[in-house]
């Protein structure tokens, strides 16, 4: 079968009739070791992004905007009056906190919409590789820019109030949050987008299949990267018991020296070398998509460039210039950030009105950076485009797990923030779980509508969870705190008369 390298975005029109008129004329045909990396170079542009227009025209910016890249974004517009409305409220009724969150959370969504659509224009208007690298980025920036605003309002906390809090959204503390995040992005992509689609999809056909390479190859790289991800929460598990604490005048029990500061300190810079790993690993990812025929994005677009059931209607649409690419992207970019850091503003009082921090990371905040990626999965699957469908399910968590969560680390880590991947045991489970879950729904090469209910399901049952689950105390998590509550109690005369009776002895 001909070979067609281009990535999942329907951009292949117009290198499908480029590679048959070259094959007809017999000048070059590309055999099966051939890299997309010469395409970058030669600079090939897909005519699919053209406009046939050049400079802003307002009345066809808004028209483009409107329409978006299918019929579910375009309702989502709906919400744009949202996004302004609470940032008026932000100044103008600041102690409406609640109220505040609400509409802001209400207006993220659009904002990444657009996003995400200005991100597609943006890549079918580049070389192959290149728009591979850029969708990539576009889709998952607002999630980037969540963790980044929350890593930035995280306040450090004092080490001699360990123990004192309730919670931590209250008192500055956004780690056990942005931990949450980090998982919860991964399994709202894995069940909740993934089970939408299957369900959406088997609406319309009553069986579809997926090629095996998007399945195992998401799949295997998400366990190496959960492998990654909870080296760190192992790791504490297994030595958490073997610490000693410290008393408030700094005896040492029997004169040991691994405290449980000493094990965080470890639990922190093997988080860190871990972090540089994990983005290692994902810019080995990228560049195996992008030189490999054999990719996920190739085997995607040979089983599915046919099956879109509203190919026609897509290129028939009028697209972004130039100029209102960069304009759409900017203005995603200004309302996305800004809404963010009134989202972000509001959490310690969200959190004190009784929603748990846990399920605010791992439920609400996902499935708002998420948008856009979710509504694109889900139209895809409807069309019958199942495994682009797939791919813009498992791409993402991938991404997170590899890029986004690790990168967090490290700006933690240069803006003097203890930022760590030891996630809570609650949530190392659910991971897990979950992966195994859609592993094995995954194995058999087709879905129906019933395994996307079951995984919608899962995901519900999560979320009941989430919200019952306590707030971990202060700064550290895995079980810490407890350790810390039960260990400091002791006074330290006791201790010196225990110590005087065993050299006694």
């Amino acid at each position: 079968m001909e070979r067609l390298g281009v990535r999942p975005d329907h951009d292949t029109a117009a290198d499908s009739s480029h590679e048959n008129s070259t094959n007809v004329s017999g000048n070059h045909t590309a055999d099966e070791s051939s890299p997309l990396l010469p395409s970058f170079l030669r600079g090939h542009v897909h005519h699919e992004g053209e406009s046939g227009r050049s400079g802003f025209h307002p009345r066809h910016f808004l028209s483009v905007s409107w329409t978006s890249s299918n019929i579910v974004s375009q309702y989502v517009n709906i919400l744009w009056p949202f996004a302004p409305i609470a940032i008026i409220l932000r100044y103008v009724a600041p102690e409406s906190h609640l109220w505040i969150f609400a509409i802001s959370y209400l207006g993220m969504i659009p904002s990444a919409n657009l996003l995400g659509f200005a991100g597609q224009e943006f890549a079918k208007k580049l070389p192959k590789v290149a728009g591979i690298l850029i969708e990539t980025t576009f889709g998952s920036i607002v999630e980037i820019i969540l963790f980044m605003v929350l890593i930035v309002q995280h306040k450090n906390q004092d080490p001699n109030d360990v123990g004192e809090g309730e919670g931590n959204g209250d008192e500055g503390n956004l780690i056990p949050i942005i931990q949450a995040a980090i998982l919860g992005s991964i399994l709202t992509n894995l069940l909740l987008c993934l089970g939408l689609c299957f369900w959406f999809g088997g609406l319309r056909q009553t069986t579809q299949k997926f090629h095996a390479a998007v399945s195992e190859t998401g799949s295997g790289i998400l366990l190496v990267a959960a492998f990654g991800l909870l080296i760190p929460s192992a790791f504490y598990s297994a030595l958490k018991g073997e610490t000693v604490a410290e008393t408030s005048g700094g005896l040492k029990i029997l004169h040991e020296k691994f405290t449980q500061g000493a094990l965080q300190k470890d639990i922190l810079k093997i988080s860190q070398i871990t972090s540089i790993v994990l983005i290692i690993a994902f810019f080995c990812y990228l560049l195996y998509n992008a030189r490999s025929q054999h990719s996920i994005f190739d085997q995607v677009i040979e089983m599915d460039e046919h099956r879109d059931a509203d190919r026609e209607a897509d290129a028939a649409k009028m697209r972004y210039t130039g100029v209102e690419t960069l304009a759409a992207l900017i203005i995603s970019l200004l309302f996305a950030t800004w809404l963010l850091i009134i989202l972000v503003e509001q959490i310690e009082d969200v959190v004190e009105s009784g929603v748990p921090d846990q399920f605010l990371g791992l439920i609400l905040l996902p499935l708002v950076e998420k948008a856009a990626e979710h509504l694109t999965a889900i139209d895809e699957a409807w069309d019958g485009v199942i495994n682009v469908a797939l791919y813009h399910c498992l791409g993402p968590s991938i991404q997170t797990a590899l890029f986004n969560g690790p990168l967090v680390v490290l700006v933690g880590w240069a803006l003097g923030k203890p930022m760590d991947l030891n996630f809570e045991i609650f949530m190392v489970a659910l991971l897990l779980l979950s992966i195994i879950v859609v592993g094995n729904f995954l194995r058999d090469g087709e879905s129906n509508w019933l395994e996307g209910a079951l995984l919608v399901i899962i995901y519900a049952i999560i979320a009941i969870a989430s919200w019952y689950y306590p707030n971990p105390d202060v700064a550290t998590s895995n079980g810490l705190e407890g350790l810390v509550g039960q260990n400091v109690t002791i006074d330290a005369e006791v201790l010196l008369g225990l110590l005087a009776k065993l050299n006694a002895q």
